[in-house]
């Protein structure tokens, strides 16, 4: 087991300088947007796929903050905290009307009334958080991934408060395939939504009446094997999750979370298991079936499926337990990392690379509709070490996303 003392704990100087450069800067923020193109989730304007970045046109006249991409839609949050969405609409994920079915163009969600600082994106549900740690959530519901209990309807196409979070103050939300996490400002963790592979961390207890409960949670629940840890990141893939502690300890749960052969007898995926063979996390994604750790050192490790690579270790074997990524993050530090279904990207030093499935021989393609481009490198093949995004010169990255077969950025000129 990795100590976790001062010395593991202490921040690695190049990446707080890296983090204190961008935080303070304050040039104009660009989306680039690259991948499938279907039903107009790149935001581009047409159903065009493209195999390398394309700034979003659409936000000339803003600065943008975050991007968040989901199963076939994205949403943009700019600085002054206004959200829009573009991409497939069929279940309402859109946030600006039931009776479109997709838009080519981001267009502006309305009804959150105030500031967001956060947006997060699911498979096919979206969600944001207000600056006072409101959380409004929409798109579809068929498993209570809205949190907005048993009765709300299967789509909610417009952003809906969580009434039932009245005077919680929620600071992060996660959205997977169709359970959502979240975390509030003190440090408590909450999962709602399919409960299937035990990807919310509740286990298989009964209801108070003793009789054992559904699957699926359609009110936010807190995590009880979770209480009395403090936890600051959380993240939510196809059928897992995880969460990281104020001591840097990880926290993960679900199917194809844990190999039960190499954690002790009783240790269930269905509840959060402790990962120990790290140094101190500090941020975690979760992909299809893969997950990725940043350390507080700008480490990054992985392990998990490595189907068509996504691990970026040089193979495509399975890895049970963390493995560090090497290649060009050997003397580097990374800032930022995201998950997509099979394509993993990171952020170091300004520069942004990406691995795994590049979308040939894509699984769920259908008949005229292309599958690839997620990695950014001109191509469709899968890459199975991180390879740099060519974005041109005096440009850096500050924040990406990987939704399931397109990948977003936020970039600025330097």
């Amino acid at each position: 087991m990795w100590r976790r003392s001062l010395t593991g704990m202490r921040r690695n100087v190049k990446l707080e300088m890296w983090r204190r450069w961008i935080s303070s800067d304050s040039r104009k923020r660009f989306a680039v947007l690259w991948g499938n193109g279907d039903y107009g989730r790149l935001g581009l304007g047409s159903l065009d796929s493209q195999w390398r970045p394309v700034i979003c046109s659409a936000f000339d006249n803003h600065s943008l903050k975050a991007i968040a991409c989901g199963g076939a839609h994205t949403l943009f949050l700019t600085e002054i905290g206004h959200v829009y969405a573009t991409g497939l609409n069929d279940f309402g994920q859109l946030g600006i009307s039931d009776n479109i079915s997709y838009t080519m163009e981001p267009r502006r969600v309305s009804g959150l009334g105030k500031e967001v600082m956060h947006i997060s994106a699911g498979y096919h549900h979206s969600s944001a958080i207000t600056v006072d740690g409101e959380l409004y959530m929409w798109g579809k519901n068929s498993n209570g991934q809205l949190g907005l209990g048993k009765k709300a309807e299967n789509v909610i196409p417009v952003p809906t408060k969580l009434e039932c979070l009245s005077g919680i103050v929620i600071k992060l939300a996660a959205l997977g395939s169709e359970h959502s996490v979240a975390v509030t400002d003190e440090g408590k963790v909450l999962s709602w939504g399919g409960g299937g592979s035990g990807r919310l961390g509740h286990g298989h207890e009964s209801s108070i009446l003793g009789f054992l409960r559904s699957a699926s949670e359609y009110t936010p629940r807190l995590i009880k094997e979770l209480e009395g840890v403090k936890v600051t990141n959380a993240a939510a893939g196809f059928l897992h999750s995880a969460c990281i502690d104020e001591n840097g300890s990880l926290f993960i749960f679900g199917d194809r979370a844990v190999d039960k052969k190499v954690f002790r007898k009783g240790n269930h995926a269905t509840r959060p298991s402790l990962i120990n063979k790290l140094p101190y996390s500090e941020e975690v994604a979760c992909g299809g079936y893969h997950t990725c750790v940043l350390t507080s050192g700008g480490e990054l490790y992985t392990w998990g499926s490595n189907e068509n690579g996504c691990l970026g270790i040089g193979s495509i074997d399975v890895f049970h337990l963390p493995e560090r990524v090497q290649g060009p993050f050997s003397g580097s530090p990374v800032y930022k990392v995201s998950c997509g279904w099979k394509h993993t990207a990171a952020i170091s030093e300004g520069k942004l690379f990406t691995w795994g499935w590049g979308g040939s021989h894509g699984t769920f393609s259908e008949d005229g509709h292309s599958s690839g481009g997620q990695l950014g490198h001109g191509d469709d093949v899968d890459y199975i070490q991180p390879t740099m995004v060519n974005f041109g010169k005096n440009v850096r990255a500050l924040q990406v996303s990987c939704g399931f077969n397109h990948t977003g950025a936020i970039i600025e000129y330097v």
